[in-house]
């Protein structure tokens, strides 16, 4: 029963942390200083081991609430009815390719089904440099595509962090467009076209170097960057440029697609641009792992090439069955609806908690995915990190998660399921403001 106490976990946390330490990888990380150990999940809550209910208000993947019945209806029937690859015809996949294809712009209608975002992120860079011939790249610092070893060449957030080693020769890295913190300053057009810019300037240093452009990948919100919502229309002239110079633009939807941003399904749509290549995951399966790439017939029949792409797992007909109970699920739930209504009303909230908060710096998002940026200083705009890693478990132990980002880790992160109230809006901007009230968050 949802709320009891979990007899079936019977390790204690001290003993689950110490077989962690010794039968996993020591670069495994954990959320929290104090480890939540979950043991059960629903809607827009998670259980821990002694019954505590916690407000979930960072699992994205969780898109249409933990553990939603269809999803799991979809799933068991399925499974017990068929799953094997897709060498072998199958209604499910086709019916569900369609699907998606539905609630894309016209031309992207070939579909590329994979496990997981890295995955689609990495056959998503297969494919531009085929098409194109070229490895040559343009990403944004604060940007983060993935795992794998090609997907950490073109993330600034790994290559300039711990352990990173800087980014290669083939890749040209521009400053992050921060409309508030960064090189250039406002969201509107003339910033815009200021990052833009940059973009200009790493094409033309591509061109002088006798090379040709392969690829521009960017969110269309930046998650991992810290929510950042780009200046007015850079994104569009971004696109111009790139195409122009014939490299390929790829919009990587992994965190932020299927309705998340309220007033559209993708969020390529809220900067008014189309892909050549869009990338897909996290929420698409609820949970379960299923990812995609969906990109022009010209650069499928180019991928073409006489090397068979084959996914022993991608496009299963129990994940297949997933994804289209989950698409199910935000239409008839009205979920994006949702994040439209509860986010506006819950950034409402947060912009009153900025106004008396004064190491609340700026409050931006679209929809639910959010994001609260903490600083020490109004004039210098210097990072309050520690402080928003602070806030993040002082949230948490309030029975609220949330999580802390960005380069420099000082931005409060808020991405729940879908399925997240008004009431859930207001709980959690009330804990907040009871948390920076606390003399550890004062300043100047």
């Amino acid at each position: 029963m949802i709320g009891q106490k979990n007899y079936y976990s019977m390790l204690t946390d001290k003993r689950i942390l110490e077989l962690r330490k010794r039968l996993l990888g020591p670069s495994f990380s954990l959320s929290y200083r104090e480890p939540l150990h979950t043991v059960q999940g629903k809607g827009q809550y998670l259980f821990d081991a002694n019954g505590k209910r916690y407000l979930d208000a960072v699992n994205n993947i969780s898109h249409v609430g933990h553990c939603h019945p269809k999803v799991i209806s979809a799933e068991e029937k399925q499974a017990r009815t068929l799953n094997t690859n897709t060498r072998y015809l199958n209604d499910i996949i086709v019916n569900y390719a369609q699907q998606l294809n539905d609630t894309l712009p016209e031309g992207l209608d070939v579909c590329y089904f994979t496990n997981s975002g890295s995955e689609s992120n990495d056959l998503a860079l297969r494919m531009a440099r085929n098409f194109t011939g070229s490895r040559e790249s343009i990403v944004l610092n604060g940007a983060y595509h993935g795992q794998t070893s090609a997907l950490i060449e073109i993330s600034p957030y790994k290559l300039y962090g711990p352990g990173g080693t800087g980014a290669p020769e083939f890749v040209s890295v521009i400053p992050m467009p921060d409309p508030y913190r960064g090189k250039f300053r406002g969201s509107d057009q003339k910033a815009g076209s200021q990052y833009a810019g940059l973009v200009l300037d790493a094409i033309a240093k591509i061109q002088d170097d006798g090379k040709q452009l392969g690829l521009f990948i960017a969110e269309a919100i930046m998650g991992s960057g810290g929510q950042i919502i780009y200046p007015e229309s850079f994104l569009q002239q971004a696109f111009e440029m790139v195409k122009k110079a014939g490299g390929l633009c790829i919009i990587d939807e992994v965190q932020i697609g299927f309705g998340r941003t309220g007033t559209h399904f993708w969020g390529f749509e809220t900067c008014d641009v189309t892909p050549d290549i869009v990338t897909m995951g996290k929420p698409m399966g609820n949970g379960h792992p299923i990812s995609a790439v969906i990109t022009r017939r010209d650069i499928a029949d180019a991928f073409d090439n006489g090397m068979e792409y084959f996914n022993s797992f991608g496009g299963n007909p129990v994940s297949c069955s997933i994804g289209q109970a989950v698409l199910d699920v935000v239409r008839e739930e009205h979920l994006q609806e949702n994040a439209l209504m509860v986010g506006t009303y819950l950034l409402e909230l947060l912009e009153e908690l900025k106004n008396k908060h004064a190491i609340i710096g700026d409050v931006r998002g679209k929809g639910l995915f959010l994001g609260v940026e903490l600083i020490k200083d109004h004039d210098e705009l210097i990072p309050a990190g520690n402080e928003a890693d602070l806030a993040a478990n002082l949230m948490k132990d309030n029975n609220i998660l949330i999580s802390n980002d960005g380069p420099d880790q000082n931005v409060l992160k808020i991405k729940p399921p879908l399925v997240f109230t008004k009431d859930n809006s207001l709980e959690l901007a009330e804990t907040l403001d009871r948390v920076l009230d606390q003399d550890n968050f004062k300043i100047g």
